[in-house]
């Protein structure tokens, strides 16, 4: 059986295609910081472009890619320092009315089981002796405990500090050069193959920038709706919490699973009542349909044709594959791939394969 040229092509793509994954998968370690670069350098390159422009385009490329890197570190640190004061403020509660909690568990809980017909020995004083125990722990043994693990595992410390410290060089170096790499890279394509790959490449841009554009205003709508139906309850950490859930939805899933315990943490502690409970399930459960059913459709899922059931197996294979960077990059990668997957339907529709 001799195969016709389009079926080679195909079949070398095809192989082309399994060797990067086995080659991503084998060198993930290397490759993750240089992955994460170079998303945010397609993502930030349009902000360097404008800065450039700007003074009639004498400002430099190399002070417009500082700035928008410093930038992106600004908000990056901005984040962290959302989630850092409820944590400082939460666990000092928790470690004061944990006790109450667990008596009040203890007063609600026997008599509605009892009349369940359920009888469970709960030994809710030796529960809450231990977690007490635990809050009150002495701060230098966790401490102690950690470095004795970075100790342990040294490699994967240095791992860590090396990929942090690798990141924002190659950001800034691909900022600087990005026109540059692009280039080189399409350069490699065979000039009578130019033409398809152009077309594909402007397609997945579009795709991917009204992605990107759909993604930031559903991020920003949710904080405001998360910070807002938090404070109308009363909430104390009503702003740090909703914009960290608003904004850490970027990362599908993860961000809002977070939030969500964040509020139900802190409302318990400050309300100590079912109220944290109906705090949450209005709010939060209210959002996930305004953002699954309205915003999302409409400002991202049309925009990049992806099926919910679609975003879940992108999420969970990328997971899979790349670990937390294939989470990151899912959505992204999956909309490239649904421009893929578009062409080679209809090419496969207009075959004579398929008209016999």
């Amino acid at each position: 059986m001799e195969f016709t040229p389009t079926q080679k092509r195909a079949a070398l793509w095809i192989a082309f295609a399994l060797l990067a994954v086995f080659l991503l998968r084998a060198l993930g370690p290397v490759i993750t910081p240089f992955a994460i670069a170079a998303v945010l350098a397609y993502v930030l390159t349009p902000l360097v472009d404008r800065l450039c422009e700007m003074a009639g385009g004498k400002f430099p490329r190399w002070l417009a890619a500082a700035v928008v890197e410093l930038l992106l570190f600004v908000v990056l640190a901005l984040l962290v320092l959302l989630v850092v004061p409820v944590l400082y403020k939460e666990l000092p509660l928790m470690r004061e009315q944990l006790p109450g909690m667990f008596d009040k568990l203890d007063a609600w809980a026997r008599p509605w089981l009892r009349e369940l017909g359920i009888y469970v020995a709960l030994d809710l004083a030796s529960l809450k002796a231990q977690a007490v125990g635990w809050l009150n722990a002495n701060y230098s043994d966790a401490v102690s405990s950690l470095f004795s693990s970075l100790r342990l595992g040294g490699s994967v410390a240095a791992v860590v500090i090396f990929n942090l410290i690798l990141t924002p060089v190659a950001l800034y170096y691909l900022l600087l050069d990005w026109d540059k790499v692009t280039h080189r890279v399409l350069e490699l394509v065979p000039p009578r193959a130019r033409p398809g790959v152009d077309s594909f490449t402007h397609e997945a841009d579009a795709v991917l920038g009204q992605y990107l554009r759909g993604q930031l205003l559903v991020m920003v709508t949710m904080a405001v709706y998360y910070s807002t139906g938090l404070a109308l309850f009363g909430l104390d950490l009503a702003l740090p919490i909703g914009v960290f859930t608003g904004l850490a939805m970027f990362v599908p899933y993860v961000g809002f699973g977070i939030g969500l315990i964040l509020a139900l943490l802190a409302g318990f502690l400050q309300f100590a009542s079912a109220k944290a409970l109906v705090m949450v399930a209005v709010v939060y459960g209210s959002g996930q349909v305004v953002e699954g059913f309205f915003l999302t459709p409409r400002l991202v899922g049309e925009r990049i044709g992806l099926h919910p059931l679609a975003v879940i197996f992108a999420l969970l294979a990328f997971a899979q594959l790349f670990g937390f960077v294939g989470v990151l990059v899912a959505l992204p990668a999956s909309a490239v791939l649904l421009v893929a997957i578009r062409r080679l339907r209809a090419g496969y529709m207009g075959s004579n394969l398929y008209q016999g």
